[in-house]
């Protein structure tokens, strides 16, 4: 918006400069050109005057002023008459020029060219003696130096234009500047709100049409920011007031379970205990979920390879107990770092560790990597499981739903949920493949923090 207001700027400036300025250039460009002929053609026909004299003291005098004229301005004076003395004059070619003013007695003026001028100006006078005709005078003006002061005007206005646009250009760039202060402010605002700060504010600045709207932001982000600090104390108090029944409703069961000595009644309560965990287990999903949605944290630059690595060496212990292996594979000089909100890169590769680790068989591998592809990092995390099929892994995401593998039946089907809300937060995105080895790839796109010196 700053160039094209620059561009505008200039641009009016131009066509200001172009509406004053070449007029009056044409304008001078005319005057010099019409002052000259009229000095010139008056010179001719002073000595026109003498060359109609006839007398001696007329031709020595055209002899001297046309000497002094050729020395003083190093043109060339040409005299001719049908009778009596030019003296040393020299005589001009018989033309079409000469024919005219010898015989209809009229005088001609040739500038060479139909554009400006050429580099000579002819002008020829009759000269009369009481209405006859008796010779001519022809002057040959040479128009260089005329052509250097033409060159002279036009190159001033045109270096005093370039230098017009200079100024308006940064006069232009100052003004549009402040012009879009607010609407950059603005801009500011909404990306620190993208990126999850709701504390950002815009100063209330520049014309009414930007502080009205700067206002109504302001007043937006602080309702989002109470509504989104409400729904963290409802999650904060559901989890408490959750919990807390559930544990006590499980540990009354066990002691029921304790007391009693009937087969099917303690059958009864077992089956109930089963039913407990199974919504400890969904309630614990729902409040990982719901905290995910209701967190909303800046994203800041994080060294992932570290992350991983750190997270990697938690998991490690429960795969080895069965025998899995899990690798980290990268350049050893690839170290990238992305932008996400902090906790949010551990709670996704928990997620997905867990679901990699709990479908692999035992013996099985477990591969991690990272790759660095321009602006952006893809975190790929793959296992030797029994897969999703085509038709599942869009559903793959949903709440709730759990594959056929084996995951089917201990599986909340949150695990992805969380996942794909936590990666999207952070401006990334979430897809399932099919590993190269068969079994499953998840493969997390996330935006790569810029380098620093």
């Amino acid at each position: 918006m700053i160039k094209q207001l620059i561009r505008s700027y200039v641009l009016l400036v131009a066509v200001a400069i172009g509406l004053f300025t070449v007029p009056v250039a044409f304008t001078l460009t005319a005057q010099l050109r019409g002052d000259t002929e009229v000095s010139v053609e008056r010179e001719a026909t002073t000595m026109a005057l003498l060359l109609a004299n006839g007398d001696t003291a007329s031709c020595q005098a055209l002899e001297r002023m046309a000497a002094a004229y050729a020395e003083e301005t190093h043109d060339e004076v040409q005299a001719t008459a049908t009778a009596g003395c030019v003296a040393d004059v020299p005589r001009p070619a018989r033309d079409a020029a000469l024919a005219k003013a010898l015989d209809r007695g009229e005088p001609t003026t040739d500038w060479g060219s139909d554009v400006v001028w050429g580099p000579e100006l002819v002008i020829t006078v009759p000269a009369k003696d009481d209405g006859r005709v008796v010779g001519a005078v022809r002057i040959v003006y040479s128009t260089s130096g005329l052509t250097h002061r033409l060159w002279t005007i036009w190159g001033f206005r045109a270096g005093l234009a370039v230098a017009v646009l200079g100024v308006a250009a940064l006069i232009g760039a100052v003004v549009a500047r402040r012009i879009t202060r607010p609407l950059r402010q603005l801009n500011d605002m909404a990306s620190k709100f993208s990126d999850g700060d709701l504390t950002a504010r815009s100063p209330v600045t520049g014309p009414q049409e930007t502080r009205t709207l700067a206002r109504t932001l302001n007043a937006a982000g602080e309702r989002l920011d109470t509504l989104i600090a409400s729904q963290r104390i409802f999650v904060a108090d559901a989890s408490h007031q959750l919990r807390t029944p559930l544990t006590a409703l499980r540990l009354s069961l066990d002691n029921i379970a304790d007391g009693v000595d009937d087969e099917f009644v303690r059958e009864d309560v077992e089956q109930a205990t089963a039913e407990v965990v199974r919504m400890s287990r969904l309630v614990n999903g729902l409040l990982v979920l719901a905290r995910a949605e209701a967190k909303v944290t800046a994203a800041e630059p994080l060294p992932l390879t570290d992350i991983v690595t750190e997270r990697l060496s938690v998991w490690r212990p429960a795969a080895d107990e069965r025998g899995v292996t899990i690798a980290l594979r990268g350049s050893a000089d690839d170290r990238p770092s992305v932008l996400a909100s902090p906790g949010h890169l551990d709670q996704v590769l928990d997620n997905v560790l867990s679901n990699a680790l709990e479908v692999s068989p035992d013996g099985a591998a477990i591969t991690v990597r990272t790759e660095s592809r321009g602006d952006k990092v893809v975190l790929s995390v793959l296992d030797e499981g029994p897969g999703m099929s085509d038709a599942e892994k869009p559903r793959a995401f949903d709440r709730f739903w759990r594959g056929q593998g084996l995951t089917g039946r201990s599986g909340s089907g949150l695990g992805l949920a969380v996942v794909k809300q936590l990666v999207t937060d952070d401006g990334g995105t979430v897809a399932l493949a099919d590993a190269p080895g068969g079994g499953l790839c998840v493969r997390i796109t996330l935006r790569a923090a810029p380098r620093t010196g």
